[in-house]
């Protein structure tokens, strides 16, 4: 993505398939130089005379023949997305007619775009930092309302503000050591040291706001991954149909009936989860049964939560203690199915491997109490949350593994302040901090790393 970024780049702006319309978007200098070649207005008006930001009809032609009637948006830099001339050509929808768009603008001089390669100019260019570019994905991908908001915010300049303000203030503290050092005749160390320090515990306050923000945010756009686990016939597949409001697992009376793992993306409670129904644990002789068994454990080794089911009309069988024992330690909750039915099981006997809080009666079949389920799993998740609506959250492992390196170089400058060491020392972490921090807005981060970063966006954004 090096090379050629000087280029006139086009590329397909809209999803495949068919639609009321599709977008093929060209960027570069000689943008207008392509759509002259392939673009004719309706009536005598001439692509070069078009008002930037207006819409024109016309159709587009390629050696000599009308390909689509479309109108071109023409939008002229630097006010554009990616501060360079921008057309966008809006065509009919469909995989043909979108795409002999396409190739008559190559035809006309441009290169098929880099996956991304629009935001990175947008971010080359100066229109946005590097959080922001990452928010246009995170608002493509968002999958409930509060992903999409908390990546609008992003977008919208929020928490690069923050993290610049951290960042200025850091600065501007290194500066003062930096002259401290260069004119020690000037300098009241202790004075310096103190507000040095100051600066750092407020930083430092700031940094581990954004990391415990962090874990909402990769809840609301990764998701939870949720485990439905339970013997067979306690109501999983019920469970799961619920959740989903359609019949996605067969129920039936015969045991066994779920012999592989069932995934799907749900939004409960404003949270997407990722859950996934197994199979029933039970000692079995039938081979393909089994493999579903371990698949199950598997599963709910490596969830975030398990949704452990019990079957409140019947005693706790070898099945629903090996389970129970299994779940221990782990982040679960135990819901006691079939409460319309003359309870056996209850809430005091499974006290022992279990809080209270996390002990659920419900009947799926008569929609009793699974609300209560719901909102125990925000609770256990949501601890702490965030106002989306006045805030956005940091995503992405890059970006958290940025502010644990500004906050341990924070934590340094402290202990470098409390234990009396020489102020190159606090110069050396103030300027860790100043570049672990302008790693996630891209201002100091290798151009490699910001290659990897746009590749991952989808063609044509």
């Amino acid at each position: 993505m090096n090379i050629g970024l000087y280029d006139t780049i086009a590329a397909v702006s809209t999803p495949a398939g068919s639609g009321g319309i599709g977008i093929v978007r060209i960027s570069g200098e000689n943008a207008v130089g392509v759509l002259e070649k392939i673009f004719v207005p309706k009536g005598a008006k001439k692509v070069r005379d078009i008002k930037s930001h207006t819409i024109t009809y016309g159709n587009i032609v390629s050696e000599g023949k009308v390909i689509d009637e479309v109108l071109v948006s023409l939008m002229k830099a630097p006010r554009t997305y990616t501060r360079e001339d921008v057309a966008e050509i809006n065509c009919h929808g469909g995989i043909t007619a979108v795409n002999s768009v396409l190739r008559a603008a190559l035809k006309g001089g441009a290169r098929l775009a880099e996956p991304g390669e629009f935001t990175k100019r947008a971010f080359l260019n100066g229109r946005i930092d590097l959080l922001q570019a990452e928010a246009v994905a995170e608002i493509i991908s968002s999958k409930t309302e509060k992903a999409k908001q908390s990546a609008v915010n992003k977008l919208g300049g929020m928490l690069s503000k923050k993290i610049g303000a951290i960042r200025e203030e850091i600065i501007s503290a290194e500066a003062a050591i930096e002259a401290a050092i260069e004119y020690p005749e000037h300098d009241e160390e202790i004075v310096t040291m103190n507000s040095t320090k100051d600066v750092a515990v407020k930083a430092l306050k700031e940094v581990r706001g954004l990391i415990e923000g962090a874990a909402c945010g990769k809840i609301y756009t990764a998701g939870i991954n949720a485990v439905i686990l339970g013997k067979p016939n306690v109501g999983k597949s019920s469970f799961l149909n619920y959740i989903l409001d359609e019949e996605r697992a067969i129920v039936t009376d015969i045991p066994g009936t779920t012999r592989d793992a069932l995934s799907e993306t749900v939004n409960i409670k404003g949270i997407p989860v990722n859950i996934t129904d197994t199979a029933g644990i039970r000692q079995t002789g039938d081979k393909i049964e089994k493999i579903g068994v371990d698949k199950s454990f598997k599963y709910a080794e490596e969830a975030d939560i398990i949704f452990m089911m019990t079957d409140g009309s019947r005693g706790l069988s070898e099945e629903d203690i090996r389970l129970l024992e299994f779940i221990k330690g782990k982040k679960a909750i135990i819901i006691i199915n079939k409460s319309d039915l003359k309870q056996i099981t209850t809430e005091e006997t499974l006290l022992p491997y279990a809080e209270r809080e996390n002990i659920i009666t419900v009947s799926v079949k008569e929609d009793m109490g699974v609300d209560l389920i719901f909102e125990r799993l925000k609770a256990l998740f949501m601890l702490g949350e965030i106002d989306i609506n006045d805030s956005a959250c940091i995503t992405g492992e890059r970006n958290l593994e940025s502010l644990r390196k500004a906050e341990k170089a924070l934590m340094n400058v402290i202990e470098t302040v409390d234990g009396g060491f020489p102020e190159d020392f606090l110069s050396m972490d103030l300027n860790e901090a100043y570049s672990a921090l302008g790693e996630i807005t891209g201002e100091s981060l290798e151009e490699d790393v910001i290659d990897k970063i746009f590749s991952q966006f989808c063609l044509g954004k």
